[in-house]
């Protein structure tokens, strides 16, 4: 079995408290051999922490601040954020990004914390997750105006965005995510990735969100990644182990 990667998901969300355990057994079953956790709030390092603990090198956490946690304390949770990268290492910056969809009105705060953490994350040299739910352009934007000419080591989490801004995202250096949104009959995604390079897609699921059809609407996890890879596989005229070759491949090359 080509070993798997699922490059996104919060596995140590409340929603796995009754099967956490079982869950995980499922994904490693199904062939997954890493799943990466990505932050979103202070509060949510000690769960994703502990879950990292009771699974070394199998569950691998991230630090970052997800846009929908921006508030005012946004400078206190990203100085306590950054104080913990001196005790031990992350495998990437984030969730960090925008948020168009929940809350437009904290843009402004959003924008400055999520370059806060682009600085960290370049200064260190390490990947960005990037989090751009309806605001896939501004992020493009606010990357190309204050890091001009600069490659970055990242993901657009959960692409949806057009054909140009992925174009535009894989000049930047970065990989798209690519979900259970792929398997969604009106989604929309389906025709964007059957025209995307292989070499610039990586797995996720973005557990306990966005789970792929046939189980579209109840709680995603990790275990559900081969029907992503079944999607892709089909889209693109290549086997399923392709799929899971190169972007395992790909996600390797992203977290190093």
């Amino acid at each position: 079995m080509v070993p798997i990667i699922d490059t996104h998901a919060h596995l140590y969300a409340d929603e796995f408290t009754v099967d956490r355990k079982e869950m995980i057994h499922r994904a490693l079953d199904s062939g997954i051999q890493k799943v990466y956790l990505p932050n979103i709030d202070v509060e949510s390092i000690p769960k994703m922490l502990e879950l990292e603990m009771e699974f070394p090198g199998v569950c691998i956490a991230m630090l970052g601040l997800h846009p929908c946690h921006v508030g005012e304390d946004y400078e206190s949770q990203l100085d306590v954020m950054e104080s913990m990268w001196t005790g031990r290492d992350f495998a990437a910056v984030g969730e960090i990004g925008l948020d168009l969809y929940w809350d437009k009105d904290s843009i402004e705060i959003q924008k400055i914390a999520f370059l806060r953490q682009v600085r960290f994350a370049v200064e260190r040299d390490k990947p960005i997750v990037i989090h751009s739910r309806e605001a896939t352009r501004e992020v493009l934007d606010l990357l190309c105006d204050h890091f001009p000419g600069h490659s970055f080591r990242g993901v657009f989490h959960c692409f949806s965005g057009t054909i140009g801004e992925a174009e535009e995202i894989m000049s930047l250096g970065m990989f798209l995510g690519i979900g259970g949104v792929v398997t969604f009959k009106n989604g929309g995604l389906d025709r964007i990735v059957k025209d995307l390079p292989l070499e610039r897609l990586v797995l996720e699921t973005d557990a306990p969100y966005l789970a792929p059809v046939p189980h579209r609407g109840k709680r995603n996890e990790s275990s559900f990644i081969p029907l992503i890879i079944n999607r892709i596989s089909e889209l693109k005229g290549v086997s399923f182990d392709t799929v899971a070759s190169v972007t395992t491949r790909n996600a390797e090359e992203l977290f190093r």
